[in-house]
């Protein structure tokens, strides 16, 4: 008599992070258009159904995807700005990590299209987008403080000032990442240095130092 087969057993399902890093790895290398559920369930070594079951919809995917890749940018730019050098260093150092790579940087890709997506996203999704944002604001909002204080940077309002530097960045990041032609990343990295001199650093004499600041 011949006995039962034996039980097939299950491929435990990989962590989360590795769908997501295996998500953020397709884009990089196919771009965004070439992910879907199907194709990132063979990367994993799941079927598409088991991924709709963690994630519920491409969407959600995406917005972890992007909140993954986000945590990763989040360690990088607390490293930078909490590091040595004055608050001028460190501003460059913020902006050269905001400012797209180049075209199709996969990053500023899947930000683009989770935020075109969150047209008809649900309150709860765009709290999440809105949490993303509010990082890089409340960094950028210490960090300018910090430069006035020191008297490195003008007497200027840190929040307000924040605000508008980061739609300038979001703008020239957006023309380097689509690849708008006689745009790319060099070119605005110097419109933003070149906008900083004029708004924001002080200069040799003194101009613009916060008074008492100076020598601190």
């Amino acid at each position: 008599m011949t006995g039962a087969p034996a039980p097939r057993r299950r491929t435990p399902a990989p962590p989360r992070e590795e769908v997501l890093a295996a998500a953020m790895g397709m884009i990089a290398e196919r771009g965004l258009e070439k992910l879907t559920m199907a194709g990132l369930g063979r990367e994993v070594q799941m079927s598409s159904g088991h991924l709709l079951y963690y994630f519920r919809s491409k969407d959600e995917l995406l917005l972890r995807t992007l909140e993954w890749s986000e945590g990763r940018l989040g360690a990088e730019r607390g490293r930078l700005l909490t590091g040595p050098g004055t608050a001028r260093e460190r501003l460059s150092a913020y902006v050269d990590l905001y400012v797209p790579d180049g075209h199709r940087d996969p990053h500023w890709t899947l930000w683009l299209e989770v935020w075109n997506r969150s047209q008809n996203a649900d309150e709860a999704a765009r709290e999440r987008q809105a949490a993303i944002e509010g990082a890089w604001h409340r960094d950028l909002v210490a960090l300018v403080a910090e430069g006035v204080s020191r008297g490195e940077f003008r007497a200027v309002d840190a929040d307000r000032f924040a605000a508008r530097l980061r739609a300038l960045l979001d703008g020239f990041s957006i023309h380097v990442a689509i690849g708008l032609r006689g745009t790319d990343r060099g070119q605005v990295l110097r419109h933003v240095r070149e906008f900083l001199a004029d708004t924001l650093l002080a200069d040799e004499s003194g101009e613009g130092v916060v008074p008492g600041a100076a020598g601190q």
